[in-house]
């Protein structure tokens, strides 16, 4: 076994929680603020939030999604107009009353969403079909006030992007609604070396306010669920609250639909509880802020320091980081180990002149001897099947940690001993579901899009007929 560089981490077989904590904070991700429940995001952190931000706003546009920005506070009464979307979001609303030192007239919530500013919006700039379809995002934070909260997975303010679009049909709206959760979907697979499943909430567990509530499910190294993304078809509920209505080509008055869509920076507790290991970070390449950190060894030779300089420019095309500090090598090796920068690149005097460099992958710790000529494409080519090794181990990590249950005993014993997903059969009822989350707090994660064949005639948990196949575990 290689000797372990980062010593005073915990296990993940020990205590998952305080691993992922020690990560988070030894990574210099997060520190603690002094506001109860929020987070200050480190520039480690932040790196990879721009990052995910660059790549998820180049694909949204691609869709034909524009930019713009609401104010971060909403009137109650705006907020009342949709019953379903604010009895959701009650027990998690931040209030201002007092502005200066005189009270408000209205109270004002703190953003936990967007789509009633959205709305009032709408019904502003909506009048004919000309003026649809209207595809909207919005990058901000949003605050929630979490009862329990950790670092990246839960917090009362967190970073976000929430789309909004608006229709002028149903099926406009679902293609939008399922296309949002596609460009998810292969974002993570693409980017993020994340697998995911991809299916419907049950109505219990869909966005309130919502028709339909569509999501990317993402299994950790501990077998628990993270959702990752959803997607939520809105109908022409919120436009009747509204009186969203447009004039169409043959002149009648129709309500318009919509859609909203958001990942959150929680997916960043995903990149570190898919990949991570023991020793600390494991990033995807292409969306680590470094991809290449350079070592020189015994760096007070100069003819080191001008090959690792050299080594650097011709790297450009990299996100590349030369780590020239005055520490010893076993330092910075473990930091690269800690950090999870994909590739380290080791060179000193007998490298330079056998003509090659140490090349060191951080998700298998594989060292290679590259030859200095060619080292760009080498680079490339190294980066790129990191990439397709990480998402393979993903894979068959989700793949082993999938069970089916034909039975409610069956079912009880997977979840309490074989941490992953069960896919079991369901009634529709939500009975049976709060009667599976109130036995083994498991709870549907989702009814899934690609394997809709029925293991079962009955469901899982009443034994009546079932209506769904569901995916069922234990969640962040």
């Amino acid at each position: 076994m290689a000797e372990k560089l980062v010593k005073d981490i915990t296990s993940m077989d020990e205590d998952f929680a305080q691993w992922y904590t020690d990560i988070v904070t030894r990574a210099e991700l997060i520190d603690y603020s002094s506001v109860k429940g929020c987070m200050i995001i480190k520039p480690a952190g932040y790196a990879l939030w721009e990052n995910i931000q660059k790549e998820l706003d180049r694909r949204f546009k691609e869709t034909g999604v524009e930019n713009v920005y609401m104010p971060l506070f909403i009137p109650e009464s705006l907020l009342q107009k949709e019953k379903d979307h604010v009895e959701g979001f009650a027990p998690e609303a931040a209030w201002v009353t007092m502005g200066g030192s005189e009270p408000l007239t209205e109270k004002l919530c703190v953003r936990p969403t967007s789509e009633t500013l959205f709305c009032d919006f709408y019904k502003n700039i909506i009048h004919s079909y000309r003026d649809l379809p209207r595809n909207y995002n919005q990058w901000c934070s949003v605050v929630r006030w979490e009862k329990t909260t950790r670092p990246f997975l839960r917090s009362r303010e967190f970073l976000w992007q929430e789309g909004h679009t608006i229709h002028a049909t149903y099926e406009e709206a679902e293609e939008r609604t399922v296309r949002m959760l596609n460009v998810y979907a292969d974002f993570c697979r693409e980017v993020l070396a994340i697998p995911t499943i991809r299916g419907r909430k049950t109505d219990k567990e869909k966005f309130a306010g919502a028709e339909a509530t569509y999501t990317i499910e993402a299994m950790m190294h501990d077998g628990k669920a993270l959702q990752s993304g959803t997607s939520h078809n809105f109908g022409d509920g919120f436009a009747k609250a509204f009186g969203i209505e447009f004039t169409d080509k043959d002149n009648t008055l129709h309500t318009a639909y919509q859609t909203s869509w958001g990942l959150s920076t929680r997916i960043i507790g995903a990149i570190i509880m898919v990949h991570g290991d023991n020793d600390g970070l494991v990033l995807p390449p292409r969306i680590a802020p470094v991809q290449v950190v350079i070592v020189p060894i015994q760096q007070a030779k100069e003819e080191v320091m001008a090959k690792a300089g050299e080594l650097k420019d011709r790297l450009k095309n990299f996100r590349v980081k030369l780590d020239d500090s005055d520490r010893r090598p076993g330092f910075k090796f473990a930091e690269q180990e800690m950090r999870g920068f994909p590739l380290r690149i080791e060179i000193g005097p007998k490298d330079i002149e056998a003509g090659h460099c140490v090349v060191v992958r951080r998700d298998t710790r594989e060292k290679i001897t590259a030859d200095l000529e060619g080292i760009e494409e080498f680079v490339g080519r190294l980066l790129d099947q990191i990439h397709e090794d990480m998402y393979r181990r993903a894979k068959e990590h989700l793949d082993s940690c999938i069970y089916d249950a034909k039975s409610y005993d069956e079912f009880k014993d997977i979840i309490e001993n074989k941490p992953g997903f069960v896919r079991a059969m369901w009634c529709g009822d939500v009975e049976c579901e709060d009667q599976i989350k109130a036995d083994t707090t498991a709870t549907s994660r989702c009814m899934p899009f690609e394997d809709q064949e029925r293991i079962s005639e009955v469901c899982v948990c009443c034994g009546r007929p079932a209506k769904h196949l569901v995916y069922w575990g234990k969640a962040y």
